[in-house]
Formats: structure tokens, C-alpha cells, sequence
């Protein structure tokens, strides 16, 4: 019987934040966790008294073997580019749920054309389970449901305290040079990075955010059927006028050498943001929703973002494991657990403006 939550990429910085929360709200003989190092993987089981598998992620007939008794996989080792096809074509070879915590655009879009496949194996594929993309997309959908014929989504977030993880950083130094995305008339297209930036104001503060490459370019569309949307990051103008001239440098960045460097910098660097920093830090996400006479806004305030992530990837995996009629086929969370579901982590507050 297929009955347990499988927890890949275990001792990353979030798959280890990941795996000490579940281990407090599910039982223990329901988990399994798993990564591509054994002497990492076994020592984060040693420490949770859990049972453990080691595989890669480059064969999916392999990660098949390893899925039998599965019901739940939440993968949480990335860059997802790389990992999340072999891992999800696995899970439904398998008729195992997949859930992942990326929030790049291109992977929403590959699991989405899966869909059709994942219904036919009686699978959910839901990437996005963490801070990417469940509070913005919960607001996307609050924002359709207050504005049902609203044209135009804008999300903004800022984050006041706390760091980069090496997972997202590396992320980021991976899409290096490929500019921004944004959808318009239904349509992803690209645009240039840094380029498109506006005053928002968050009621307590107002700030300059820039366009970027959010998941929510894509989720929010499969989520609301809004058919121009864009996201926003407040960031320093120091940086913003870096990702302008990135633009320029694209054949550099993209560079294979380049990258590896920058990585090899990033693991230098502590793993993540510090407890202290995770207790400190918050996060915002301002919606706006317009429907071309009317404008709506709502603001979300949140505990900092990898905490955050580690509850609701864990509160939708364990949602998942003991749910035998949850929907199958591509899904993005609030399509499933709708628009209030972000509330019911503690910490967070939502106010229409």
C-alpha cells in the first residue's frame, strides 16, 4: 500500500527545515527521505530516527525503483530545471503525487503539459508548494474571486530581513542573463530584465519594485484566468541597475565557467539565513487587480520566506497523504485548497486596501 511522504533533497537548507517540521506534524512512520549524498542523507535520517533512500535524479526509471510504497513525493532539490521532469515522469509512472518548492516559470509550464498524462496515472503534480508560489497565488486568487472579470494582476513583494539560501542562489545564477518574463493577453513573453520598474504603495511604506520572472507568470493564469500578469520584487536600486545591464552581458553570464565560479562563491557563503534572522525577517505581497474601470488591492504580511515555505510545503504534503480523493492532473495550490489556505499559517495576515 502506497502510504508514505517521500521528502527528496532532505539536507538542502529548506529540505532540512522541511524535514524537522514534518517530523513534528506527521507521523514518523509515514516518512521517508531521500537525496542524492548518502553520508548527508543518513546522517539527517540518523538524527530523525527516519528511514532513507539514496538515488540521483537523472534517470527516472531509476527514481521509479524507489517510489513502490510512495504516495507523496516532495521534492525540494534544485535547480528544478534539471531535476523536476525526471523526478514528476517517475511519480507518474508511478501514480505518486508529485509536489516541489521551485518557482521557475519554465518548470510550471513542463508539469502543466503534462497534465493530460498525470490524469490518465491518477497523479497530482503540484510544483510551488513553498513561498513560491502558495501566498501569491492564495492572493491572485482572492483578488479573481473579489474582481471576477479583473484583467490585470500585479503582485509585488518585498522582504524586509533575512538572506538567500545556496539553493535559491544558485537558482538565480542559473537564469543569469536570460532577462524577465511577464504575460500579456494571456501570452508568457519575454522582456528585459530591470527595465520595467513602478512605485507601490504598501500603506506603511511606499517603495520601488521591478519586474521579475515570478512562477506566478504562470500559475496565476492557470489559478484565475487573468489574462495580463505581472510580478514585482522590491529591491535596491543598486541592483536593479545591475539586472539592466545584464541584458548586455547575456553570452557572458550564460557562460558555463562563469556560472560555476559564481557557484563555487555561493557555497562559500553561510547556507541560509540564520534562525535569528527567520524569527526577525517578513515578507509582503501586494495584489492588485484591475478589470479596466476598477482597481483592487490587498496586502499580505508573513513570516520570512524559507520558514514559511517549510510549513506550507509540509501542510499540503501531509493534506495530501491522507486525502484519497484529491484532484489529479496539473494543479497549482489555492486551485485546490483556495484562497484563504495562506491564513491558516500562523503569522500571516491579509487586509484589503
Amino acid at each position: 500500500m502506497k502510504n508514505k511522504l517521500l521528502i527528496y533533497g532532505c539536507y538542502g537548507y529548506t529540505g532540512t527545515l522541511i524535514t524537522q517540521l514534518a517530523t513534528a506534524n506527521i507521523d514518523k512512520n509515514l516518512l521517508v527521505l531521500a537525496g542524492r549524498d548518502e553520508a548527508k542523507t543518513k546522517a539527517l535520517a540518523t538524527t530523525y530516527d527516519l528511514p532513507y533512500l539514496v538515488f540521483d535524479v537523472n534517470d527516472s526509471h531509476e527514481i521509479s525503483k524507489n517510489l513502490i510504497d510512495i504516495k507523496v513525493v516532495l521534492h525540494c532539490a534544485g535547480p528544478f530545471k534539471y531535476t523536476a521532469i525526471p523526478m514528476s515522469t517517475a511519480c507518474i509512472d508511478t501514480s505518486t503525487h508529485y509536489l516541489d518548492i521551485t518557482g521557475e516559470i519554465e518548470v510550471f509550464e513542463q508539469l502543466k503539459a503534462m497534465n493530460d498524462k498525470a490524469q490518465k496515472n491518477n497523479t497530482l503534480l503540484m510544483p510551488g508548494v513553498g513561498f513560491d508560489v502558495v501566498p501569491s497565488d492564495c492572493m491572485s486568487l482572492y483578488l479573481k474571486e473579489k474582481m471576477p472579470d479583473a484583467t490585470d494582476l500585479k503582485l509585488v513583494l518585498m522582504s524586509v530581513g533575512g538572506m538567500l539560501s545556496h539553493g535559491t542562489a544558485i537558482t538565480v545564477v542559473e537564469n543569469l542573463g536570460k532577462g524577465s518574463s511577464r504575460r500579456e493577453n494571456g501570452k508568457i513573453i519575454a522582456t528585459k530584465s530591470g527595465y520595467n520598474t513602478q512605485l507601490f504603495d504598501f500603506g506603511f511604506t511606499q517603495k520601488i519594485g521591478v519586474e521579475i520572472p515570478w512562477g506566478d507568470v504562470s500559475t496565476a493564469h492557470f489559478t484565475t484566468g487573468i489574462p495580463n500578469i505581472t510580478v514585482y520584487n522590491v529591491l535596491p536600486k543598486s541592483l536593479i541597475k545591475n539586472m539592466k545591464r545584464s541584458n548586455y552581458l547575456g553570452f557572458i553570464l550564460g557562460a558555463r565557467w562563469i556560472k560555476n565560479l559564481m557557484i563555487k562563491k555561493i557555497k562559500k557563503q553561510p547556507a541560509g539565513p540564520s534562525e535569528q534572522m527567520r524569527q526577525e525577517a517578513k515578507v509582503y505581497i501586494l495584489g492588485i487587480a484591475n478589470n479596466g474601470t476598477k482597481e483592487i488591492k490587498a496586502l499580505l504580511q508573513m513570516p520570512e520566506g524559507y520558514w514559511l515555505t517549510a510549513h506550507t510545503a509540509v501542510k499540503i504534503g501531509n493534506e495530501i497523504l491522507h486525502n484519497n480523493n484529491i484532484a489529479t492532473g496539473y494543479k497549482t495550490p489555492a486551485s485546490i485548497f483556495g484562497a484563504d489556505f495562506i491564513l491558516s499559517i500562523d503569522g500571516v495576515s491579509r487586509k484589503d486596501m
